[in-house]
């Protein structure tokens, strides 16, 4: 597997294989840090800094454990701990208006989209994690160091809340 070479070069110091784990996570990266921060600035230095600490703590990596969620796990507390950072008041660029981060899947579904956007941070990032880059509600428990029933139970309310959301959408549209 690719990610096993990937981190027994990284543990060498291999500068190339870096690059290419670079080149290979950045741009999936890029794009959930954006989904969880909304801003773009903030998602290109949560991504830098993750790659970061990936790179320094690389040796307390367990290979017997998948690669992704680790990864995910350092991307996701980055992008949180800058979100405390931020100040209310600061200018906050949000994905909506930088359609340069969206995926063709968002364009698509830019109302569902925008409504994943408005959920509060406890049901949107686990949301984001399972729908938009596919993890177990194991590895998603993992990632955000939460019980798996939790994950559960968050999951659930934010399928429930998106499900309103989107039938009061809809009613809304409807014509009279």
């Amino acid at each position: 597997m690719q990610q096993e070479k990937w981190v027994q070069k990284l543990r060498t110091g291999d500068q190339a294989a870096f690059r290419q784990f670079y080149e290979t996570y950045a741009g999936a990266a890029i794009r959930t840090a954006s989904a969880i921060t909304r801003n773009r600035e903030m998602a290109k230095d949560a991504v830098q800094e993750t790659f970061i600490r990936v790179y320094r703590q690389i040796d307390s990596f367990n290979p017997s454990l998948p690669f992704d969620p680790w990864f995910y796990r350092i991307l996701t507390n980055e992008c949180l701990r800058l979100l405390k950072k931020e100040s209310p008041l600061s200018n906050i660029e949000t994905i909506e208006n930088d359609p340069s981060l969206a995926e063709n899947s968002f364009d698509q579904l830019a109302e569902l989209y925008d409504i994943i956007q408005a959920l509060d941070d406890s049901h949107r990032i686990p949301l984001i994690l399972k729908y938009i880059k596919g993890f177990s509600e194991k590895e998603i428990a993992d990632i955000l160091e939460l019980n798996q029933n939790t994950v559960k139970s968050r999951l659930f309310k934010g399928r429930k809340r998106l499900k309103e959301q989107l039938d009061s959408t809809r009613e809304e549209d409807m014509p009279r």
